[in-house]
């Protein structure tokens, strides 16, 4: 089993990296590097605090019981054997991928009341920020499950919290509890 150089998940061939040609990139997974740089600018420290909030994935996996600060301690002993935590920095191919800026950009200038000004974004499986909507008295998905999309999460302060998913067409604002409930659409907009 072969494994991301940046975050430690397992590689299969579904949630392989790309190159800036498109092509497979063997070492990183999808989430951490697409278009031949990676997702995030993150230290390693920032990465496994991200990486921490995946635990209940983690512990449903491997059986295991850890609390959120658990796995992230468990995180920053392993990440330093990872590629990604080895190269100095400034051979690192940082995260700059137009589309990423230009959704960051189109996103701030939205304007949606108290939403924090976003300045970064995340590759996020669609499956894992899907989340369902009422529509019309229907329970609505409207994200493929399958495909990946930038986007964010931002709390509120109200106990909710901003979802944000967009690709290369939309961009989605929605707002829901921290568990993904009670979801309501703040914003779909078709991108020009």
């Amino acid at each position: 089993m072969q494994f991301c150089q940046s975050c430690g998940m397992p590689l299969t061939d579904e949630v392989l990296g790309t190159e800036a040609d498109g092509s497979k990139n063997e070492e990183y997974c999808i989430y951490c590097y697409k278009d031949g740089t990676f997702t995030g600018d993150f230290t390693m420290e920032e990465m496994a605090e991200f990486c921490a909030q995946f635990v209940d994935e983690y512990n449903k996996n491997t059986g295991q019981s850890l609390t959120r600060e658990e796995y992230k301690q468990m995180l920053l002993h392993y990440f330093p054997n990872l590629k990604r935590w080895q190269l100095p920095t400034d051979e690192l191919p940082h995260a700059t991928s137009p589309l990423k800026q230009q959704l960051i950009e189109e996103i701030n200038a939205l304007g949606i009341k108290d939403m924090p000004r976003i300045d970064n974004l995340f590759v996020l499986q669609g499956s894992f920020v899907n989340v369902v909507y009422p529509i019309n008295g229907n329970m609505v998905k409207l994200l493929d499950d399958s495909a990946n999309y930038w986007g964010t999460q931002v709390e509120k302060g109200d106990g909710r919290c901003y979802g944000i998913a967009c690709d290369e067409h939309h961009i989605l604002v929605s707002e829901y509890c921290k568990n993904g409930e009670d979801a309501e659409i703040v914003l779909l907009k078709r991108r020009n």
